[in-house]
Order: C-alpha cells, then sequence, then structure tokens
C-alpha cells in the first residue's frame, strides 16, 4: 500500500439559510422593478395624461371640491361613525347580556346587517322607508339619511370589536371594582369600557376609514348639488367635461383623509404593542 494520502476533493458546502433569504429577497426585488420598467415603458402616457391628467380642468375643481365635496364627505363620515359608535356599543352590551332575548336579537341584528352589501342598506333607506312611512321624514334631510346608513352597516362591526374588547378586559378588574363597591353597570362604564376602548381604538379607527370611503354611495338618496360628495362631484363633472381629470382629483382627495388616518391606526397599534410587552 502507498503511503501517500488520496487526494480527497473538499465537500461544497450549501448556501446558508441568511444567504437563501437573501438571494430570494434580491429576485423578488429584480422582477419587481423588471415589472415597473415594463409598465413604465409599455404605457402610453400621453394618453393616461389627455384623459387624467388635464390642469385646466382640475382647476375647475377648486375650491368647491375642498369647501363643499370634501367636508360633505367628512361630515357625513362623522356622523355615521357616531350613529354606528352609539348603536354598536349598545349591541355590544346586548350581545353580552345575561337576557337571552337580548343576546338573541343583537345576534340577529350583526349577521343581518354584516351580510347585506351597504349599497343595499342605503337603497332601503332612501326608497323602502319612505314607502313603508308615508309623510315620515328621517331628521337632519340627507344628512340624517346617510349618517343612519352608515351608522347601522358599521354597527354591526363595531358592536363585535367592542364585545371583543370587553371580553379582553381582565376579569379580575370587574371583580375589584365589585370589592370595592361598584354596582355592575358602575363597574362596567368606569372601569371596564374605558380599558376596552383603549384596546379596540386602533380597529375602530379603521373602521373609520372604510366608512370614509362607504360615504360615496351616498348617490343612491339622491342628493341635491349641495349635498354631493367626493365620488359624486367627480363623477358630475368627469361627465361634463368628457374627461377623467375630476375623478383624480377626487380619488387624491379621499388619500388627503386616508393616509393620515391609516398612519394614526399604524401608531395606535404599535403603542398598544408597546402597553402589552
Amino acid at each position: 500500500m502507498s503511503d501517500t494520502k488520496s487526494d480527497v476533493a473538499p465537500r461544497r458546502k450549501g448556501l446558508t439559510r441568511r444567504q437563501k433569504r437573501s438571494l430570494s429577497r434580491g429576485i423578488q426585488y429584480a422582477v419587481f422593478v423588471a415589472l415597473v420598467i415594463l409598465f413604465a415603458v409599455s404605457a402610453d402616457w400621453g394618453r393616461l395624461q389627455n384623459q387624467f391628467a388635464q390642469p385646466e380642468i382640475a382647476d375647475r375643481m377648486f375650491p368647491d371640491v375642498i369647501t363643499l365635496a370634501l367636508k360633505n364627505t367628512v361630515l357625513y363620515t362623522v356622523t355615521g361613525f357616531g350613529v354606528g359608535l352609539a348603536l354598536g356599543m349598545v349591541i355590544a352590551l346586548m350581545r353580552l347580556s345575561s337576557v337571552g332575548p337580548y343576546r338573541w336579537l343583537a345576534g340577529i341584528y350583526i349577521e343581518i346587517f354584516r351580510g347585506l352589501p351597504a349599497l343595499l342598506i342605503f337603497i332601503f333607506i332612501g326608497v323602502a322607508v319612505p314607502l313603508a312611512f308615508p309623510g315620515t321624514e328621517i331628521i337632519g334631510g340627507t344628512y340624517g339619511k346617510v349618517a343612519l346608513a352608515l351608522g347601522l352597516v358599521a354597527a354591526a362591526y363595531m358592536a363585535e370589536t367592542i364585545r371583543a374588547g370587553i371580553q379582553a378586559v381582565p376579569k379580575g378588574q370587574m371583580e375589584a371594582a365589585r370589592s370595592l363597591g361598584f354596582s355592575p353597570a358602575r363597574a362596567m362604564v368606569s372601569i371596564i369600557i374605558p380599558q376596552a376602548f383603549r384596546i379596540i381604538l386602533p380597529p375602530l379607527t379603521n373602521e373609520l376609514v372604510l366608512l370614509f370611503k362607504d360615504s360615496s354611495l351616498v348617490l343612491f338618496l339622491g342628493v341635491t348639488l349641495e349635498e354631493r360628495e367626493l365620488s359624486k362631484f367627480g363623477r358630475d363633472l368627469a361627465s361634463q367635461t368628457a374627461n377623467s381629470t375630476p375623478i383624480l382629483v377626487a380619488g387624491l382627495c379621499y388619500l388627503l383623509i386616508t393616509i393620515p388616518l391609516g398612519f394614526v391606526v399604524r401608531r395606535m397599534e404599535a403603542k398598544a404593542q408597546e402597553a402589552v410587552r
């Protein structure tokens, strides 16, 4: 036997897990950049600008798009959110009640209004209610109708959110309040509900963003020129000018509200996570 050792080829090591993740991420970035470049090169920017970005048409929208359309959109959203929050609180407490009929009624309401499209609720408020109750006027006119329609839709979601927040509060909080002489109702109002709202504030703010977009359904109630919101305002001017620039401007106005609200939601969620840690 030869004393010389046979040369053994060194075994090639594979990529580490971190290297694989880096490679996968790099490939994804490359594909994304390639798609963006492909879109930028293949799109007809001239036609897009002609249809969606005419400065002279956009100038015609101001200041009414802010002082009228955006103002009405915010007003519809805030009033609808208020109605939904108040009604959702009542329904959430009914869901937690020890009285069976209260729980059943709350459950039926949530299943119906959470399952129906918001469009049908608006049509019901605008058409079915006047037919069922002739001569009856909802307080606030169009603003009252929108607040009621948005509130009925939002309440179904808010009720479940509020119920989950109340149940997330440790049971010891109620027991401690009762030991201090608080009645169940007073303990719920003074101790449990404030803690629950600190927990559910981010999802409630997110619900506000959703309502802001749902306010565009107001057109199905039949509004006057002074009651138009952003979508209706943009569509009307787009029809008059045979150009889509007003729709783009209306969309940007939505983003003026939804983006800051989205940032607020993320900040709230981050603070809530820090508090839990």
